[in-house]
């Protein structure tokens, strides 16, 4: 089977190196592999997306070397490629859910649940199930939450990066949520309804997103979908241990760019800070292909410390 990878950034913000990271690893393992890469914007937040960053993340992509197969601009066979557009797909999966039971309203506050959920996984809140027998009907003037019915027992995958995963989702997240109360869909919805339909193969993405795997196979079994191979890599953390994010906007490529940084420079650091380099020299994406390989990337956290002034071009 031919392999699809695919990335897909949320325009909240300015690319940052710790994206253009996890971009240029899932693009990697896809032109190895002779596949198809398709590029997704996951704007499906109204009040955070931004389409002057989805421009910008684009044009960033492009710089570094990254082009797509599929996604906006180009288009492709399983389009849209703007989860701002397939929402229906998304109320339809809903449906399709509310239509076997596996999902209820919930009206319980952030308060509530502060106040009655334990601690699980990741130090988030483990739903207590207060909604899923409530008799009390619709409450004034609140609009529910979609909760889905998490069946018991353990999920385990096979992580690319980080080998065999366990997580007993019913015990240490409990029913999560689907739709948020004021409409907008969940990501755990939005990804797997997306990837299933866009017959995505292969997933590499950052470790943070590791505890949520197993939720997504609850959703995949349930609605009678094969599951992607996962891979989760390291994150890229500042000396204080800290992830980068799109706060630290001194790494963003747009700032790299304006401070006289190369795309060969900004490939060339990851590809070292990854394993793919012995040392560092500027190189361009392509010609990282032939030795790519996954089993070289380690599974700690990558410090960006006062080595990244290579980025610029020193050496």
């Amino acid at each position: 089977m031919e392999m699809r990878g695919r990335f897909a950034p949320s325009p909240t913000g300015e690319l940052h190196l710790g994206s253009a990271w996890t971009a240029l690893l899932a693009w990697l393992q896809v032109r190895a592999a002779k596949g198809i890469m398709v590029l997704r914007i996951e704007d499906i937040d109204p009040n955070r997306s931004r389409a002057a960053y989805t421009e910008a993340l684009m044009a960033d992509l492009k710089w570094l070397g990254l082009e797509w197969d599929e996604g906006p601009e180009k288009g492709g066979p399983y389009g849209p490629y703007f989860q701002s557009q397939r929402r229906e797909l998304y109320q339809e999966t809903l449906r399709q859910l509310a239509a076997a039971g596996l999902i209820y309203p919930c009206y319980c506050t952030r308060g509530e649940l502060a106040a009655s959920a334990p601690h699980g996984t990741e130090g988030e809140r483990v739903y207590p199930g207060t909604c899923c027998s409530r008799t009390d009907g619709k409450r004034t003037g609140k609009e529910p939450a979609l909760r889905l019915v998490v069946p018991p027992g353990c999920v385990a995958f096979y992580d690319g990066v980080r080998g065999r995963f366990v997580q007993d989702v019913a015990r240490e997240v409990g029913d999560f949520i689907v739709r948020r109360a004021d409409g907008v869909h969940a990501y755990q919805l939005a990804v797997v309804v997306d990837d299933a339909a866009m017959r995505i193969t292969h997933v590499l993405r950052g470790a943070d997103l590791l505890d949520s795997t197993p939720r997504q196979l609850v959703l995949y079994r349930l609605l009678g979908h094969a599951p992607p191979e996962f891979a989760h890599v390291p994150l890229l953390i500042a000396e204080d241990g800290h992830r980068l994010s799109k706060r630290q906007r001194d790494l963003s490529l747009a700032a790299l760019r304006q401070q006289g940084a190369r795309p060969e420079n900004i490939i060339g650091y990851l590809a070292w800070k990854a394993g793919l380099m012995e040392r560092f020299a500027p190189v361009a994406a392509a010609d990282l292909i032939p030795g790519f390989s996954i089993k070289r990337i380690g599974t700690g956290p990558v410090v960006i410390g006062a080595d990244a002034v290579r980025l610029s071009g020193a050496r």
